[in-house]
Formats: C-alpha cells, sequence, structure tokens
C-alpha cells in the first residue's frame, strides 16, 4: 500500500483532497481557518480512501473529521501517559489512572468505525474490479494460512495503526512548519519565490513539481529536526537481554530513543533552537536512518513504512498553502510555537490563520 508504485497510481487522490481543502480555505478568504484541522481532515480523506474508500465531504467534512481528530488525539494521549503499573506491575489489576478502562472505551469507537467499514466492503464491493488495502486483507483472510492465520482482529488493528499513525502525524508536521514560516517572514518568502519561479501563478501546484523545489524540501527536513512527529520514536522492546553503549537493557524492557533532544544536541547542530532551513542546503544530512545525528523517521527495520507518503503529502500540502494564500494571524503578533509533547508532537496552541488568495484567477480554487 505504501510502496512508491501504489503512491503513484492513487495521486489523483491526493490531488483531489488537497484541491477541496484549498477551495475551502478560499471560501474563507479574511477569516481565520483552523489551519491544523484542514489539513487533519485532507491526510485523514486521503488515508481512508486508499484503506477503504471511505472519504468525509460536505457539510460531514467538520463534524466528522473533528471527532475523528479528538478521538486519535485521546488515543495517542494514552500511549504517551506515564502509567504506574509500568513501574509498579503488582498495582496494574487495580488501574489507578484508569488508562486501561478510557482506552477500552476509544477502542470500541474505533472498532465500531472499522467494523461498518469491513460490512459494507462484503455487502458492495464482491464484484468490485478494483483493489483497495481492506479488500486485499479480507481476501488475505479467506484464503487462510495456517501457519500465520489472519484475524479480523488483525485486520482491524492494522487499519487502526494506518489511521492513527498517519493522519496526526502529517497534519501536525504542516502544521508546525507553516507556523515556523509565519514567524521567519523571509523564509515564506523565499519559499513563495521558489514556487512561483517554477509553478508561475496561473496554474495550480502539481506533484510533478515538487522535486524542483529545493529550499521547500531542506524547509521540511529543517521543520523535521525541530519538530520530529514522534519526539521518542516508536518504542523497542527486544527480545533478547543486550548491551548497548555499555548499558544492559533486559529483555521486554520499553525502550525510548528521544530524538527529539538529539535533534537540538549543540554538539551536532549549529544554534540548534533556531528554525534555519538553509543548514540543509547542499547537505549530508538525509532521514534514511543511517546517521544517529538525524533520523526523524528511526532506523533499521522499525524507520517508518509511512515516510514516502509523509514526505509526498507534506511537500504538496506545504506547497500549495503557500502558493495559494498569503498567511497572517488576526493580531498579528508572532505565533506561539509552543509543543504539546506526547507520543505524537504537536502544536500547544492551534494555528489559526488569515488566508488572503494570491493566484491570478479565482477559477484556480475551485
Amino acid at each position: 500500500m505504501l510502496s512508491c508504485a501504489t503512491l503513484d497510481t492513487v495521486y489523483a487522490l491526493r490531488r483531489n483532497e488537497l484541491r477541496q481543502m484549498i477551495k475551502y480555505i478560499h471560501s474563507q478568504a479574511g477569516k481565520q481557518v483552523n489551519v491544523g484541522q484542514q489539513l487533519f481532515l485532507s491526510v485523514l480523506n486521503v488515508i481512508t480512501n486508499m484503506l477503504w474508500g471511505g472519504t468525509v465531504k460536505g457539510d460531514e467534512r467538520a463534524g466528522v473529521g473533528a471527532e475523528f481528530r479528538k478521538v486519535i488525539t485521546e488515543i495517542t494521549g494514552f500511549l504517551g501517559m506515564p502509567n504506574l503499573s509500568d513501574f509498579y506491575p503488582g498495582l496494574a489489576r487495580f488501574d489507578l489512572q484508569g488508562i486501561q478502562k478510557k482506552s477500552k472505551v476509544l477502542a470500541q469507537r474505533f472498532d465500531a468505525i472499522f467494523e461498518k467499514m469491513i460490512e459494507q466492503r462484503r455487502l458492495n464491493d464482491i464484484r468490485s474490479e478494483s483493489k483497495d488495502f481492506l479488500q486485499f486483507l479480507l481476501q488475505l483472510k479467506g484464503q487462510g494460512d495456517a501457519r500465520t492465520p489472519l484475524t479480523m482482529t488483525h485486520i482491524k488493528a492494522l487499519l487502526m495503526d494506518m489511521v492513527v499513525g498517519g493522519s496526526d502525524t502529517t497534519s501536525n508536521t504542516v502544521e508546525f512548519a507553516l507556523a515556523e514560516m509565519m514567524n521567519k517572514p523571509e523564509v515564506l518568502r523565499k519559499v513563495q519565490e521558489e514556487v512561483d519561479r517554477v509553478v508561475g501563478k496561473n496554474r495550480v501546484v502539481e506533484e510533478s513539481d515538487i522535486p524542483n523545489l529545493p529550499y521547500l524540501y531542506a524547509v521540511m527536513k529543517e521543520q523535521l529536526r525541530l519538530h520530529p512527529a514522534l519526539p521518542l520514536l516508536v518504542p523497542h522492546c527486544p527480545s533478547e537481554t543486550c548491551i548497548v553503549g555499555g548499558y544492559t537493557i533486559p529483555k521486554g524492557a520499553r525502550v525510548f530513543i528521544n530524538v527529539w533532544a538529539i535533534h537540538r544536541d549543540p554538539s551536532i547542530w549549529e544554534n540548534p533552537s533556531d528554525f534555519r532551513p538553509e543548514r540543509f542546503i547542499d547537505s549530508k544530512w538525509d532521514y534514511s536512518g543511517n546517521d544517529f545525528n538525524y533520523f526523524p523517521f528511526g532506523s533499521g527495520r522499525r524507520i517508518c513504512a509511512g515516510t514516502a507518503m509523509a514526505e509526498r503529502m507534506f511537500m504538496f500540502s506545504l506547497a500549495s498553502l503557500v502558493h495559494s494564500f498569503d498567511w497572517k494571524t488576526a493580531d498579528g503578533d508572532n505565533i506561539d510555537l509552543a509543543e504539546k509533547f506526547g507520543i505524537v508532537l504537536k502544536k500547544k496552541t492551534p494555528l489559526v490563520a488569515i488566508p488572503t488568495p494570491r493566484l491570478s484567477d479565482a477559477s484556480l480554487y475551485t
């Protein structure tokens, strides 16, 4: 599903969702827009369409999307919440903080959504020639495998991983990047000049334009350095006791890698707290995971499976937003970039900004 070849085939889907977002923002020109919420809805629609063909349209967009985002935010919040039971296993059965109880309620809400999608697939798409991810999984389950059977629980867990892992992380990352650029007008100006030079103002950005936007690419890398989507990466758990850097890591221990701190280490990065995309122009840094000074997507076998998808959605979304609109805050003050720390990093205060159209023809926004 996340291979480059597959992502190429669903470009029209990404483009359609981005154009819907730009159209909505254009309708709100001169008014305050919750940028993160609109980004979340677009990414959510792309992912759910790839998974099972579902989408949030029209008047449903704000309501259903906001509810989905609320559930995902609560789930990721519980995943990152310190739990007394982890430190004192004997207390686990008491669930003193109510984390287990509340998590089960959220899981049931997700389960109901997935049950509905699965049932619709079974009833409506038996004769469909096109195959989405859910159809493929149902086919595998039907074929059966005695050694590694695929159950309905496995299918729903995979769907949940894809929705939770892909939607909030990508939208938060783009929201942070736009906020950083609005606080650094010279960076925003450079990005807009680059996009105007490549695209012009008489047509819209296409994904094929992205390879010709090196400065925007540097903005993405710098954003991932300062505000990695998963500041502690995905937890690791060794299957055997091992020694790493002189430290004994017991079998079954939960290991977190603080990539947020590594990316702000003054012994590695000059002025590490500054948002300065220029540091990535013609630099050696990439996010392949081969350099442990910069690895926002992780490394090795546990590196993020959705890196290619995240890169395309980030570049395409941000290029479209800054190409189509100028952005400002209602009071003209700098944006608060305080972070809300957790398994998923997000802005403590949502980015609410006022868009002003900058393309030559209003028809380009339809």
